[in-house]
């Protein structure tokens, strides 16, 4: 079970991120031109992977089993735990959607005032797509360490990822502009959730509790995170008066 839900976890994740590396690319690309853009892509991908191939297996040795998960398991709490409250404001209105449309737009509005560069690298765009590569993906280097680790096979989860990043790219320079239709905060809703259940499950095992079930009360512990996401969307959402007013926020 443990392999399914690396990849998959790493799938929802990476696509989350990768939507948003993308719009930075293509906003450089189009604006700047696209060889120093390429570049400043390949060299933030060249630097993930060898972050990957540094610190991933050699915390599985460095660490105890136990004491692994109980650390993957409270990292992932947390990080699960910042998704579902951006989530759960952004569908009760407390913060803005985010928007990939505007996002691109001002990327190319801010790109297209910048100075010039003279010589054949322009480091404006390979900056600009080298940082939107490398900090959207060390967030999926996150996901892939922790539930390669856990699972004791990075391989699930790095196919994930990967898969994640070939698909979302290919729709992205299919369309030829940002993935605005992708349902982004649905999309973190749910990875918060996994996020937060598989960080409670770990973090449990590694205290020495043993889960009814075993690896399925995963399952129920998404049902419940589920549920109570849910239930706080509903009563922190503005109710609206007949008059069409706000007359009170839970």
């Amino acid at each position: 079970m443990h392999a399914w839900i690396g990849f998959f976890s790493s799938f929802l994740a990476s696509a989350v991120e990768v939507v948003e590396a993308v719009t930075l690319v293509l906003a450089a690309g189009v604006t700047r031109g696209w060889r120093s853009t390429w570049i400043g892509v390949l060299a933030a991908t060249l630097t993930l992977v060898a972050l990957v191939v540094v610190f991933g297996p050699g915390l599985q040795t460095l660490i105890p089993l136990d004491a692994l998960r109980v650390v993957i398991g409270t990292l992932l709490l947390i990080f699960g735990l910042q998704w579902l409250r951006k989530a759960i404001m952004r569908y009760t209105g407390m913060k803005a959607l985010h928007d990939e449309t505007l996002i691109y737009q001002r990327e190319v509005n801010e790109l297209r005032t910048a100075p010039g560069t003279a010589g054949t690298m322009d480091w404006t765009a390979f900056t600009v797509a080298y940082k939107g590569v490398l900090l959207e993906g060390l967030e999926v280097i996150f996901i892939v360490i922790t539930f390669g680790l856990t699972a004791g096979d990075m391989t699930p989860a790095l196919l994930g990822a990967g898969a994640a990043a070939v698909l979302v790219t290919a729709i992205a320079f299919a369309v030829r502009g940002p993935m605005s239709r992708v349902p982004e905060n649905t999309l973190k809703f749910v990875v918060g959730l996994m996020l937060t259940a598989f960080g409670t499950f770990w973090a449990g095992e590694g205290v020495g509790l043993n889960w009814p079930g075993a690896d399925w009360a995963i399952l129920a512990l998404l049902a419940v995170y589920a549920v109570v996401g849910g239930l706080l969307i509903v009563l922190l959402r503005p109710r609206v008066a007949p008059g069409g007013k706000v007359v009170s926020q839970a």
